[in-house]
C-alpha cells in the first residue's frame, strides 16, 4: 500500500480510512514501519506540528474500586500491593496542580477509583477545580471518576473542569470478556453524556489484552464515532496479581503501529502516549512522538515511569518541542 498516498487522502479531504485500510496498518511488515510512521506523522503535523503536550496524573483516590476490570490493580479482583487510600482533600489536590505547572504541562489529570462519584467527592473535586481555575487559569483540568449523570457533569463543567476522561478500553465484542460489573454500553452512555454537557471528552483504550486486530480497529472507529477529543492510548504492562498477570507484552513494532492506526482514523483528535509506554515501546519511544502528540509524564496511577527531565530531553533529541497543543 502506498502510505503516503493515503495521508494526502485523508489530509486533501477525500474518503476517510476505511476499516480494511486501518487493519492494513496493523497487519503491515517491519519493512514498512518507517513508511508507516512517516505517513502518519504527516497527519500529526498538519494538525500540531511538532508540538508535544505533556499531561501529569494524580491519583486522588487510590484502590477499594468495587469494579472488577481484569487489567487494573485497582480492581476489586485484584491482589496487587498498592498504596490505598480514600479520597485526598482539595488543598492536595491543588498542590498536584502546581506540581504540574512545573512540569510544563497543558494538562493535569484527577482520577478517583469508583464505579461513580459519591456527592461528597464530588464536592471536593469542585472546590479543588474552583481553586486551580483561579490559582492556575492556564492549566487545563481533566477528571476522571467513573460513571457520570448528566447532573454531575455540569458540576463538573460550572466548576471549572475542561475535560473528561471515560476509557472504552477495547471492542464492543471483547469487552465482556475484560470485566462483569458493568457493560460497554454504561461506557459509551457516559462518554455521550460528557460530549452532551460541553467537557470535551477523552477516550481510549488499552493494547494487548488477548483482544485482536480487528478489535483495536473496531475500538479507533467507536471513538471516531463518538468524536472523542483526545485518545490516550495504553499499552498493557501485566501487573501481578491481576486476572491479566503474565500476559506478554505487545512488542515495540506492534505499539507503533498501533498508534499510527488511531492516527490514520482519528485524524485531528489528540493521540496520547500513555500507559506501557516505557515497558512495551523500550528504546523506540522516540518513534512513538511521529503518529503520537502527547504523553504522560513522571508516571502512572499505581506505578512509575520516565520522569519529566528524561521526558523532556527525549522528546528535544527527537527533534520535537514540548508545548501547548496547536490545532490548526
Amino acid at each position: 500500500m502506498d502510505w503516503k498516498a493515503l495521508a494526502n487522502r485523508i489530509l486533501d479531504g477525500g474518503e476517510p480510512i476505511s476499516r480494511n485500510e486501518a487493519l492494513a496498518v496493523l497487519k503491515s511488515s517491519d519493512d514498512e514501519l518507517l513508511e508507516v510512521l512517516q505517513a502518519a506523522y504527516l497527519i500529526r503535523k498538519h494538525y500540531y506540528g511538532k508540538k508535544v503536550s505533556l499531561h501529569v496524573l494524580k491519583n486522588a483516590k487510590s484502590g477499594v474500586c468495587p469494579e472488577d476490570c481484569s487489567f487494573c490493580s485497582q480492581s476489586k479482583s485484584s491482589s496487587a500491593e498498592i498504596e490505598e487510600y480514600e479520597m485526598q482533600t482539595p488543598e492536595e489536590i491543588v498542590a498536584g496542580a502546581q506540581e504540574a505547572r512545573g512540569m510544563q504541562a497543558l494538562r493535569y489529570c484527577v482520577v478517583t477509583s469508583s464505579r461513580a462519584p459519591s456527592e461528597s467527592e464530588m464536592k471536593t473535586i469542585t472546590a479543588a477545580a474552583s481553586r486551580i481555575k483561579e490559582d492556575y487559569p492556564e492549566l487545563e483540568l481533566c477528571a476522571s471518576m467513573g460513571f457520570l449523570t448528566e447532573e454531575k457533569a455540569q458540576r463538573l463543567k460550572d466548576a471549572g473542569v475542561d475535560r473528561f476522561n471515560h476509557n472504552l478500553e477495547t471492542s464492543a465484542s471483547f469487552y465482556p470478556s475484560i470485566c462483569s460489573t458493568h457493560t460497554y454500553e454504561d461506557r459509551v452512555e457516559t462518554a455521550k453524556t460528557v460530549k452532551k454537557v460541553g467537557l470535551d471528552l477523552c477516550c481510549g483504550g488499552l493494547i494487548g489484552m488477548g483482544e485482536t486486530l480487528e478489535d483495536r480497529v473496531d475500538l479507533a472507529l467507536s471513538l471516531k464515532e463518538l468524536d472523542t477529543d483526545s485518545a490516550p492510548i495504553n499499552f498493557l504492562d501485566p501487573r501481578e496479581g491481576t486476572d491479566l498477570e503474565g500476559s506478554d507484552r505487545v512488542t515495540p513494532n506492534t505499539c507503533l503501529r498501533t498508534l499510527a492506526m488511531f492516527r490514520f482514523v482519528l485524524t485531528c483528535s489528540e493521540v496520547r502516549i500513555a500507559g506501557g509506554r516505557e515497558t512495551c515501546l523500550r528504546d523506540l519511544q522516540p518513534l512513538s512522538l511521529y503518529p503520537a502528540n502527547s504523553m504522560f509524564t513522571n508516571g502512572y496511577l499505581t506505578t512509575g515511569g520516565q520522569n519529566f527531565d528524561a521526558d523532556k530531553k527525549m522528546i528535544e533529541d527527537a527533534g520535537f518541542e514540548v508545548g501547548h497543543l496547536v490545532n490548526a
